[in-house]
């Protein structure tokens, strides 16, 4: 008995010791976790034995640009994701539109609450499928960083400035935007290929994002444009309604379950008839009624004008741009441009449309407006 004694003792004055300097946020909380804590390689072998057989396996510290020392807990697309989460480029999407330039809506998509919608879409395809989550939601919620303020138009305004290649969000989002952030290989090849008019990505998490970005969208456009006055409802295409309804949340759950049916029955990405008839006829309305209408084609000119304008402003006096070494740069040389479109496409479309007051003296009624 005296054994048995002296061992509690023991294990009391044992557990005194580990909790000594432990400060608990709530006093005798039900918080008892128990069991030790996994490293990075238990959760890679766990991993690696239970993904999909496509899949993509987190593996070390990632290949990257730059090496690095591998965390001992996290993955390497889990360091992408948090990378990703505390970047500048990726908390500025808050103030870049989706569709409606500087929206006094508050309920209408930006940037941000879109990246989000494609990676809840895309996490709940990869998650379903068993394919690597945190790589499939660190490429959907980086996918658009690239993108310039007041929408696609950013793009048209920028490509002069960089001869060659032009100006593509997804490319530029990946190969300039995201650069510093040292993301792994698979990352950024899922952000520079998430656009159906680039090449496939090279993982099929990347395909999924790419699923989930036009799934998102389509829907999302559409109800924002009907809360903004320019659609109803009923004026979706019956091919499309007959289909998947009217209510985003029916369509999106009737396009992402099409995603699965294609998975299950061949073991590839795609998505089924008839929601993929359905949703290519859901995008060619919505490039027909929202993006390209008139009143969307002037407000479009006018935002080329407008960063145009700010792009040649900062390339013509280089000194101006912020943190910026532009030593041994020529005002108005095809170097000074580069750096001027890097700083602009950065800007929320706020701050671009008020440096066009400021710097360029637009009138506030020229400005690009949003609906």
């Amino acid at each position: 008995m005296s054994d048995l004694v002296t061992d509690l003792q023991t294990t009391d004055l044992q557990t005194t010791d580990l909790e000594r300097n432990v400060v608990r946020a709530h006093a005798g909380a039900p918080a008892f976790v128990g069991g030790p804590l996994r490293t990075r390689e238990e959760r890679e072998a766990a991993l690696a034995a239970s993904l999909a057989p496509g899949a993509t396996r987190p593996v070390g510290a990632g290949d990257r640009q730059r090496p690095e020392e591998p965390d001992p807990f996290r993955l390497c697309f889990e360091r992408d994701l948090d990378r990703v989460k505390h970047s500048r480029p990726w908390r500025r999407l808050a103030g870049k539109c989706q569709v409606f330039i500087a929206p006094d809506d508050d309920h209408l998509r930006t940037r941000l609450t879109h990246a989000v919608e494609v990676a809840q879409v895309a996490v709940g395809i990869a998650r379903v499928a068993n394919l690597c989550v945190p790589l499939t939601e660190a490429i959907a919620l980086a996918h658009d960083c690239g993108h310039g303020p007041a929408g696609h138009a950013s793009e048209e305004a920028f490509s002069p400035y960089l001869p060659g290649t032009g100006y593509d969000h997804a490319v530029y989002g990946a190969d300039v935007t995201l650069a510093e952030l040292n993301l792994c290989v698979e990352t950024l090849d899922g952000v520079r290929n998430h656009s159906w008019r680039r090449p496939a990505p090279a993982t099929p998490e990347g395909e999924v994002v790419a699923w989930a970005d036009r799934i998102a969208y389509v829907c999302h456009d559409f109800e924002d444009a009907v809360r903004a006055g320019i659609l109803e409802p009923d004026d979706l295409p019956m091919e499309v309604r007959a289909v998947v309804g009217t209510r985003r949340s029916e369509q999106i759950g009737g396009f992402v379950l099409a995603v699965l049916d294609a998975i299950e029955r061949t073991g590839h990405v795609g998505m089924t008839d008839p929601a993929a008839t359905a949703l290519q006829a859901f995008r060619d309305f919505n490039f027909e009624r929202i993006y390209l209408r008139p009143a969307a084609r002037q407000q479009a000119e006018r935002v080329i004008r407008l960063l145009r304008g700010l792009v040649d402003h900062f390339a013509d006096t280089p000194r101006r741009l912020p943190d910026v070494d532009v030593h041994g740069v020529r005002a108005g040389s095809p170097g000074a441009a580069a750096l001027a479109v890097h700083y602009v496409s950065g800007m929320t479309d706020r701050f671009a449309l008020g440096l066009g007051v400021e710097l360029l003296g637009w009138r506030t009624d020229d400005l690009p407006r949003g609906v």
